[in-house]
């Protein structure tokens, strides 16, 4: 298995994590998946999808069911998050209610995707979050070799080190709400529309919906405006989307 992984990294072939109980819908996306060119490996619990990414194969993006036999996906996420694993993950859930969408996004989803799905637009999500994955890993390389510190209300970013301090305490944001500031800053005073901030941060055009934008908007607000409810950096447009206001 290990000599199999190596040569896996030595192709960087991109190597996909599902965490999936149902025998039959994980087999079904892991032959998929290898349809598709990538290596994939299976987890039914919680604790089994733990244990794999404590070893060192490094992950390109997690397929997560939310309802799994021992705790529940929303819990495995926040605790990948916090513990500073910042793979893509794509939530599978059978729960279609919008808090359950909202809470997958806060607990650090990239994505959320409601049974039963059409298997081309998951392979579509995870085609989206690699690019977006490979759009990492050349900024990381970027940012090495010459990065910016930002000030935004009583707020400081650190692009480089990942350290945001608000109103002098540390802020731990998600790579994919770090993404979203940085576009903002990068294009300040501009009017964005979600359907752009969809393609250039989180890589998806024609997207179904843009309320994944709204929430990282509002995730963004809370930690940056001093009222949410009325920011004065991360500014509605009407009928036209964002701008921030430095």
């Amino acid at each position: 298995m290990k000599g199999a992984r190596g040569l896996s990294e030595e192709r960087k072939v991109p190597r996909i994590l599902i965490v999936e109980d149902e025998d039959h819908l994980a087999t079904g996306l892991k032959l998929n998946l290898e349809l598709e060119g990538y290596e994939a490996d299976v987890a039914s619990t919680a604790r089994e999808a733990a244990e794999l990414l404590l070893e060192a194969t490094r992950y390109d993006a997690i397929v997560l069911d939310v309802m799994l036999p021992d705790f529940d996906g929303f819990s495995l996420c926040a605790k990948l998050r916090q513990s500073g694993n910042y793979t893509p993950v794509i939530m599978l859930t059978a729960r279609a209610a919008a808090e359950d969408r909202v809470r997958g996004l806060e607990a650090g989803a990239d994505d959320y995707l409601v049974k039963p799905f059409d298997l081309n637009e998951l392979l579509a999500r995870v085609r989206s979050v690699l690019r977006r994955r490979q759009w990492d890993l050349g900024k990381e390389k970027e940012e090495r070799a010459g990065s910016r510190t930002v000030a935004i209300g009583e707020a400081r970013v650190d692009f480089d080190s990942h350290e945001v301090i608000v109103r002098g305490s540390p802020v731990k944001l998600t790579r994919l709400e770090l993404d979203l500031l940085r576009y903002f800053v990068d294009h300040p005073g501009k009017v964005l529309s979600r359907d752009t901030l969809l393609e250039e941060v989180w890589k998806l055009r024609n997207y179904s919906t843009a309320r994944t934008v709204d929430n990282f908007i509002s995730r963004l607000r809370r930690h940056f405006e001093k009222d949410a409810q009325n920011p004065e950096h991360f500014v509605s447009v009407r009928g036209a989307g964002y701008k921030f206001v430095p």
